[in-house]
């Protein structure tokens, strides 16, 4: 593996430390991994034009969305180099949008070459940052640590197996665990790896007897009673894992495979979608042992769920916008339909909500601004005119958007 950095601007720059500062976008969904931002005044119209701080151009190709703190986006690409792939770490300013450095990860191996699905990439996952570090992970072809100099401190490359459409679900970190899932075309499993160091902490097998154990969720970490738990879902059913040893604490089986949806949590259920054939929404109580198909499912649904988004809970509202665009609301504690309306296009991006307003993310690159309510109301319908499949992040007054091409600063014109 080749090991090099490039430095396009200032001689002998360094990335600043990411400490993580108040307000910071540090993994795939935000703070909580669930979507939720804090900022006040975002704009709610943006176009060619307007409200746009600025555009800068992104090498190669990838999926993963951008994570922000101390001054820097940081998103990750794969670069086609002869017959071989560059897997590598971009950083941004936000500021101004120039690309400081990019950081080659990893070269393809050629064993591990898989065919990907139209609507992925070999660059999905998204990055963790945590102080002084960034974790990049690529799925099948391998995980690594860098420091705030864009260095690389360790990787781990020994989990070998065929994803299936390539990689797609990010990583989340528990306590001194790096933990993701790998469920490729067989022998599924969880894995965990120390953060200091990659060494592998512990492997836990799914055994769900699914004929189609492919699926790219990301994990949620949620505290139930004072226990941590992993909540992953797969390819016919959702575990809760114990950080600490991988073990199973909890299951509910279900039939689906091919999952996307990240899991949220509140009001003492976690919410998560089945996947294909017909996606489910469930709402299952965490707090059980064994298996809990038939005693801790809430409610379900099977209308109009998510098969890609992530499901956005608000209160006692839970928003849904499924891959055709039906979008949803429900409350949380019942399942009760509050309303469904469709919307413009189809979407895989993950909605966020922002100060009483949720933001929606269509593959063409439209931005549409709903009004958090159990009524229903578009405030805004804003066109990049960019195929977009990342999930949008947020700093203080301004939403990042990344294209095909491109990555956006959304900020009102002062």
């Amino acid at each position: 593996m080749m090991k090099w950095r490039i430095v396009l601007f200032a001689i002998g720059w360094g990335l600043v430390s990411v400490g993580l500062q108040a307000g910071a976008w540090p993994q795939f969904r935000g703070p909580t991994g669930e979507g939720i931002a804090e900022a006040k005044d975002l704009p709610i119209k943006w176009g060619e034009g307007r409200n746009i701080a600025w555009k800068t151009a992104v090498p190669g190709e990838g999926w993963s969305s951008p994570v922000i703190s101390d001054g820097s986006v940081f998103l990750t690409s794969a670069i086609e180099e002869g017959p071989l792939l560059s897997y590598r770490l971009l950083r941004f300013d936000t500021a101004t949008g120039n690309l400081h450095w990019e950081v080659e990860i990893f070269r393809q191996d050629p064993t591990k070459k898989a065919r990907i699905h139209r609507k992925n990439s070999h660059a999905s996952p998204t990055p963790i940052l945590e102080s002084g570090r960034i974790y990049t992970h690529f799925g099948h072809q391998g995980t690594a640590c860098l420091n705030r100099e864009g260095e690389v401190i360790w990787q781990n490359r020994s989990f070998d197996y065929n994803p299936v459409h390539g990689s797609g679900g990010s990583p989340v970190i528990v306590d001194n665990a790096l933990i993701f899932s790998c469920d490729g075309a067989e022998d599924p499993f969880v894995a965990a790896l120390n953060k200091q160091t990659g060494e592998v902490l512990w492997k836990t097998p799914r055994r769900s007897g699914a004929s189609r154990t492919f699926s790219f969720s990301t994990p949620l970490v949620i505290d139930v009673q004072g226990q941590k738990q992993v909540i992953s879902p797969g390819s016919d059913l959702v575990a809760a894992y114990d950080p600490n040893t991988g073990d199973e604490i909890w299951r509910v089986q279900y039939r689906g495979y091919s999952v996307v949806p990240r899991p949220v949590y509140g009001h003492g259920l976690v919410f998560i979608s089945t996947g294909f054939d017909r996606a489910t929404a469930m709402a299952i109580r965490p707090n059980g042992q064994g298996d809990v198909t038939d005693t801790h499912v809430a409610w379900k649904t099977s209308r109009s769920v998510p098969k890609t988004p992530s499901m956005l809970l608000v209160e006692d509202k839970l928003y849904m916008i499924s891959n055709s665009g039906m979008a949803s609301c429900r409350d949380a504690k019942t399942g009760k339909l509050h309303w469904q309306k469709r919307l413009e296009g189809n979407f895989s991006a993950s909605p966020i909500y922002v100060d009483g307003k949720i933001y929606a993310l269509n593959e063409m690159g439209t931005g549409i601004v709903l009004r958090a309510s159990t009524d229903f109301e578009v405030i805004a319908r804003n066109p990049l005119n960019e195929r977009t499949l990342a999930s949008y992040a947020v700093l203080d007054n301004a939403l990042f958007i990344r294209s095909t091409d491109h990555l956006y600063r959304i900020q009102k014109d002062r």
